[in-house]
């Protein structure tokens, strides 16, 4: 069975996580579940950036009662690498750090590290992304340049699907909803669009079908999701019922 997805807004390795991943941790199964540390989306933001972005995670993690392993997934290189491999494939919980979500697609897709993640899901493993680590979770995410500020121009690239049928908008709350708009209506047809609030987390997608969309999704941690068909939206908090991601009519 697949295991759980968790697609947060912000906050990663920061106290306003703590009740999130505690539950991420408890979701393993494990006494001390390993966690993967995997800052990659933040490299071309250079060597001091990445570097506490891991120390972070890992001392986040570290608290919180798991054996953090840093992951060095940093270039093609790092993603064909035998130890990037073996700490995905040794992992109960992989954690994708925010930055550059099309450079730590570039990582994953078509890479023995992105087959590393698709197996480590498979074997049961929870698989979470904050900002740009859950942007590439969906089916497809805004290309680099795609907006910019002189004029719109929205183009979109495929993602790794782990999380099929939606497109993810970290920060949401930190952005107007007006200015998101003409993203929002030029989704790729068929796609919801998913926004997440700053240090909120959407969790689910575990179910036995193995889609990892249509399981049963909660919102976890202080803001809202906001959901898009289309042009219609509805709204979730924490503790408000499970959250849907298949289109209804």
């Amino acid at each position: 069975m697949n295991g759980a997805i968790a697609l947060v807004g912000s906050g990663e390795f920061t106290s306003a996580m703590i009740d999130v991943d505690r539950g991420l941790l408890a979701a393993t199964g494990k006494d001390m579940p390993r966690v993967a540390i995997v800052p990659a989306a933040s490299w071309p933001d250079g060597e001091a950036v990445y570097d506490r972005w891991m120390a972070q995670g890992e001392e986040h993690f570290a608290a919180l009662g798991a054996e953090p392993l840093p992951i060095r997934l940093r270039d093609l290189t790092t993603a064909h690498d035998a130890a990037t491999l073996a700490g995905i494939d040794q992992a109960d919980l992989v954690y994708f750090s925010g930055g550059k979500p099309g450079y730590l697609l570039s990582l994953l897709r078509d890479t023995e590290a992105g087959a590393a993640l698709t197996r480590a899901r498979s074997r049961g493993a929870v698989i979470a992304g904050c900002s740009a680590g859950a942007m590439i979770l969906g089916s497809h995410q805004l290309a680099m340049g795609g907006l910019r500020p002189t004029h719109l121009s929205v183009s979109w690239q495929e993602s790794l699907g782990f999380v099929p049928g939606i497109v993810i908008v970290p920060h949401y709350d930190a952005i107007p909803e007006a200015l998101l708009m003409p993203l929002i209506l030029a989704a790729p047809k068929g796609d919801l669009v998913v926004g997440i609030d700053e240090n909120t987390a959407l969790v689910g997608g575990s179910d036995a079908g193995g889609s990892g969309r249509d399981g049963e999704w909660q919102v976890q941690g202080r803001g809202r999701v906001t959901v898009w068909h289309g042009s219609r939206r509805k709204r979730y908090r924490a503790g408000a019922g499970p959250v849907t991601l298949h289109v209804i009519g």
